[in-house]
């Protein structure tokens, strides 16, 4: 049974957050029990300190232990000042009183169990025969010392998987590279394009496959927030609790324009440090962008491409899936999630490999702290940042060009004639 509600139109307020989380809370059975909350970083809009301040109001002193393993997938980990940040406390040392909060460590393989197997005739069901190899589940062993999982975080639009949330926060969450990589190239094999914004896709339905290997007791708090407050809280089972929040999700994060446009500003938020976080300002975008098009993502504050995968990113640029496939004797090597990430960033495309003429359906540039030579070399456009006027851009839909304030969160689409 999935408790709470959601609003089309306004917020709840932090009254009727805390009543969904107390009486969500008052029907487990958790007395003594060690509890684990996962939740996400500091790259998504979440109201965490609220939730973190309910959860030790009204478990501190039920449960034995009560502790937060922050979902980085291959995201860098957080200090204390970000993890302060990120929950509304001072942490010390990785610990708010008794209370510890881990990063997820993705690189550590010593930090894995493996909890089962997706076999080959599976995987080529579930992908319609896109990819047929067995994939090992493997999720930080951290869980086992816990009674009680409970996931906590927001459903945004996703490129990989349709919807963030849910048993993603397993899947890559706290999970073991092969599966990261696995259900990222996944996505980009079917493209962000079509997988944004939808709710039954093969990337999900692989990461709920994989869920059910999880033995541990789960719950889980699925959000629907905006910038201007909380729209939505469901509870229940992972599945359950997700899919209410991302129809709410659906009706929130998803903006209908009435035309394509031949160019958009995207205008990046400080929560994403590098382009590897902040490329969501194109996944978003992709859609209403016209062919021929272009997309600036504008953020002076990026000065990295990826702090985790930079120098990989560097070796193989930013080209459409295709590219990728005409040559994977030269790529099947890299990560599958360096690879998704390439190709959602450039987009669709087409390459042809007997003249070598890469095409892409729009153009991605760059108006960032990174430096001309690099994004070239990577193979994405430059536009100096300090010759954006943000004015000059405003109030200009009638002629083709998009502004977007705090990108990277709303999904843009062409509204059905």
């Amino acid at each position: 049974m999935t408790m709470g509600t959601g609003l089309k139109a306004g917020y709840l307020s932090k009254g009727e957050v805390r009543e969904i989380v107390r009486v969500s809370l008052a029907s487990l059975a958790l007395d003594a029990k060690r509890v684990l909350v996962l939740i996400p970083d500091n790259t998504r809009t979440m109201p965490m300190p609220l939730m973190f301040d309910l959860f030790e109001e009204f478990l501190s002193r039920q449960v034995s232990q009560l502790d937060y393993l922050v979902a980085l997938g291959t995201h860098q980990p957080l200090d204390d000042y970000q993890l302060s940040k990120l929950v509304g406390r001072r942490v010390k040392n990785g610990k708010v009183g008794s209370t510890r909060i881990y990063n997820h460590e993705w690189n550590r393989p010593n930090s894995f169990i493996q909890i089962g197997t997706i076999n080959a005739d599976e995987i080529s069901r579930i992908t319609s025969g896109l990819l047929s190899y067995d994939v090992p589940v493997r999720l930080n062993k951290r869980i086992h010392a816990y009674d009680q999982i409970i996931i906590c975080g927001p459903v945004f639009p996703h490129e990989v998987v349709g919807f963030s949330g849910g048993n993603k926060y397993f899947f890559p969450g706290i999970a073991g590279p092969e599966i990261i990589n696995f259900t990222h190239w996944l996505g980009a094999l079917i493209t962000s394009y079509k997988v944004i914004g939808t709710m039954a896709t093969p990337v999900r339905e692989v990461i709920n496959r994989a869920a059910e290997f999880v033995s541990i007791p789960t719950v889980c708090y699925s959000l629907v927030v905006t910038h201007d407050g909380v729209a939505g809280v469901y509870f229940g089972a992972a599945k359950d609790a997700w899919q209410a929040a991302a129809r709410l999700s659906g009706e929130t994060h998803i903006i209908y324009k009435n035309r394509t446009f031949k160019r958009v500003l995207s205008n990046i938020p400080k929560m994403y440090d590098d382009l590897w976080t902040a490329a969501k300002g194109m996944y978003k975008l992709e859609p209403i962008i016209e062919d021929g098009g272009e997309v600036i993502i504008y953020a002076p504050h990026i000065q990295e491409v990826s702090y985790t995968h930079g120098k990989l990113i560097d070796e193989i640029g930013y080209h459409c899936r295709d590219y990728f496939l005409s040559q994977w004797e030269t790529y099947k090597h890299y990560p599958g999630g360096v690879l998704a990430h390439s190709t959602h960033v450039k987009g669709l495309g087409n390459y042809d490999p007997i003249t070598g003429i890469e095409t892409s359906r729009i153009r991605v540039t760059l108006a960032t702290g990174i430096p001309a030579e690099r994004c070239h070399r990577i193979n994405l456009g430059y536009l100096p940042p300090g010759e954006i006027k943000l004015a000059e851009w405003q109030n200009r839909e009638d002629e083709g060009i998009l502004f977007v304030p705090q990108a990277g969160e709303i999904l843009y689409r062409v509204r059905a004639a």
